[in-house]
């Protein structure tokens, strides 16, 4: 769920540097994103391991 939210955050940033012209916020916007991206998959990942731990 946190990865989402980071994904969202990252992209209202993006919208708001983009409005406005500040490359710093662009740029915190798109790291907040990326990072969201690389929790969701880690949970996705973390969530596979389980399923087959389970399953064994």
């Amino acid at each position: 769920m946190s990865g989402e939210f980071d994904q969202a955050k990252g992209r209202a940033k993006k919208a708001v540097g983009d409005l406005t012209g500040d490359r710093e916020m662009q740029a915190e916007g798109e790291a907040d994103e990326t990072s969201g991206k690389i929790k969701e998959k880690f949970d996705d990942a973390v969530d596979s391991v389980r399923d087959k731990l389970d399953k064994n």
